[in-house]
C-alpha cells in the first residue's frame, strides 16, 4: 500500500507549555517516529475499542465483497486514543493509499481541489480536526462527498465561470475531538460514525507491554501496570511515559522496568498515582486555597495560576472532570470532595455555605 503519512495532530490550539507536559494527550513533535513505529497496522493488532473495531471489520468486509469504496467515516473522541491510527488501518485493510491532512491546513477551495484531484479510486482521505474546516471549504466538500464532483469557480465578475471536476470514489475519514462543533450538513454526510472511548487500565497494560517489546525494553507486569494506571486512559500518554521511564531505568537502575523503577521515575516527573501532574494539582489547589473550593470563572482561574484559559479548558479540565475532581457549573469551576481527599485536604461548610479549607496538619 502506498501511504502518505504526515502527522498533523500537532495542529493544536494549546500554548507552548502544554507541549512540555508528559501527560498531554496532544501530539508533540518529539513523539515523532517512535509513535509511528508503535502504531498497529491492522485491526487485529489494534488494542481496545472493541465495538468500533467490530463495526469497522463488518463494514470493510462488506465493501470489499461488493468491490466498492468504504462509506465515509467520522471518528470522534478525546485526543490520543488512536483516530489517526484507525484511519491508516482502514486504508490498509481496504488495500488502498491514504492521504493525510488537517482542517486548518485546508485554507482555500483550491487547496481541497488539489488534494481531491490527486486521489485514486477507493483511496482514503484523512482530515484531522475536521471541525476546523472553514465554511467555504466545507460547502464545496458536500458535493465531493455525496456526488464525487468538485465545482470550482474560475475568474471574477461577469467573466467568472464554473468548472465541474469529476472525482474518483474515495473514502473520507474525518476525526474530531469536538463532534458538537461539526455542522449538521457535514455530519449527515458520514455514513459511519464511531466514538472512541477512554481505555481501561487492563488494555493499557497490554499496549505498554507491546510497545516495550517493539522498543526492545525489559518490563514486567508490575511495571506495565504502574505506567498504565498513571496514563489517563490514553495510549499516547502511556507510550510517552514508557519512553521517559526507560531513560530512568537505563541511567538509575538495571535497565529493567518494574513497579519500583516506574514509581521512582514517575515521581521524578511529578506524575502521581492517578496520573495528575503539577498543572492539574495547581489548578485544583488554586480553586481550594484561593476561592474556597469554587465556583470560580475560567479566566480568573487561568490568571491565578498563569496558564492559558484554552489550555485549562481543553487539556486539563476534561480529565479532572472524568475522574470526578472538578465540576463545571454555570457560575464557574468547583473542586469536589474527591479533589480535597486526593490533595490531603479536608473541607467543611462555613457560615455562608461555601467550602472552606482546613489542612490536615491543623
Amino acid at each position: 500500500m502506498d501511504t502518505q503519512n504526515n502527522d498533523i495532530e500537532n495542529y493544536g490550539e494549546y500554548d507552548e507549555d502544554e507541549n512540555m507536559r508528559v501527560v498531554s494527550t496532544k501530539y508533540q513533535d518529539d513523539d515523532g517516529s517512535a509513535e509511528l513505529s508503535l502504531r498497529p497496522k491492522t485491526l487485529r493488532e489494534y488494542i481496545g475499542q472493541d465495538k468500533v473495531k467490530e463495526n469497522l471489520r463488518v463494514f470493510i468486509e462488506a465493501a470489499k465483497e461488493r468491490s466498492e469504496s468504504l462509506d465515509h467515516v467520522l471518528l470522534y473522541g478525546p485526543p490520543g486514543l488512536g483516530k489517526t491510527t484507525l484511519a491508516a488501518i482502514i486504508a490498509n485493510e481496504m488495500g488502498v493509499a491514504v492521504r493525510t491532512t488537517s482542517g486548518p491546513a485546508i485554507e482555500r477551495q483550491g487547496d481541497l481541489a488539489a488534494i481531491l484531484s490527486g486521489l485514486s479510486d477507493g483511496d482514503v482521505l484523512f482530515i484531522d480536526e475536521i471541525h476546523r474546516l472553514s465554511r467555504v471549504v466545507e460547502e464545496v466538500l458536500y458535493a465531493a462527498m455525496e456526488d464525487y464532483v468538485f465545482d470550482i469557480v474560475i475568474g471574477k465578475g461577469p467573466s467568472a465561470r464554473s468548472i465541474r471536476i469529476d472525482l474518483p470514489k474515495f473514502t473520507l475519514v474525518g476525526a474530531t475531538t469536538r463532534a458538537g462543533q461539526l455542522s449538521s450538513p457535514l455530519r449527515d454526510r458520514f455514513g459511519i460514525v464511531q466514538r472512541l472511548d477512554m481505555y481501561e487500565k487492563e488494555q493499557l497494560v497490554v499496549i505498554v507491554k507491546r510497545s516495550a517489546s517493539i522498543l526492545g525494553m525489559e518490563i514486567d507486569e508490575s511495571g506495565a501496570s504502574e505506567i498504565a494506571s498513571r496514563s489517563r486512559g490514553t495510549p499516547r500518554v502511556a507510550n510517552r511515559i514508557l519512553k521517559r521511564v526507560r531513560d530512568f531505568a537505563q541511567v538509575r537502575a538495571s535497565g529493567v522496568i518494574d513497579s519500583e523503577v516506574a514509581d521512582k521515575a514517575l515521581t521524578m516527573l511529578e506524575i502521581d498515582k492517578l496520573g495528575l501532574d503539577s498543572t492539574d494539582r495547581r489548578m485544583l489547589e488554586a480553586i481550594i486555597k484561593f476561592f474556597d473550593g469554587g465556583p470560580v470563572g475560567l479566566d480568573t482561574l487561568a490568571a491565578t495560576i498563569n496558564e492559558e484559559s484554552i489550555t485549562l479548558e481543553d487539556a486539563v479540565e476534561p480529565f479532572l472532570m472524568q475522574i470526578g475532581f472538578l465540576n463545571r457549573t454555570p457560575r464557574g469551576r468547583c473542586a469536589t470532595r474527591g479533589a480535597y481527599e486526593h490533595l490531603k485536604m479536608e473541607y467543611r461548610a462555613n457560615l455562608s455555605g461555601q467550602i472552606s479549607l482546613v489542612d490536615e496538619e491543623e
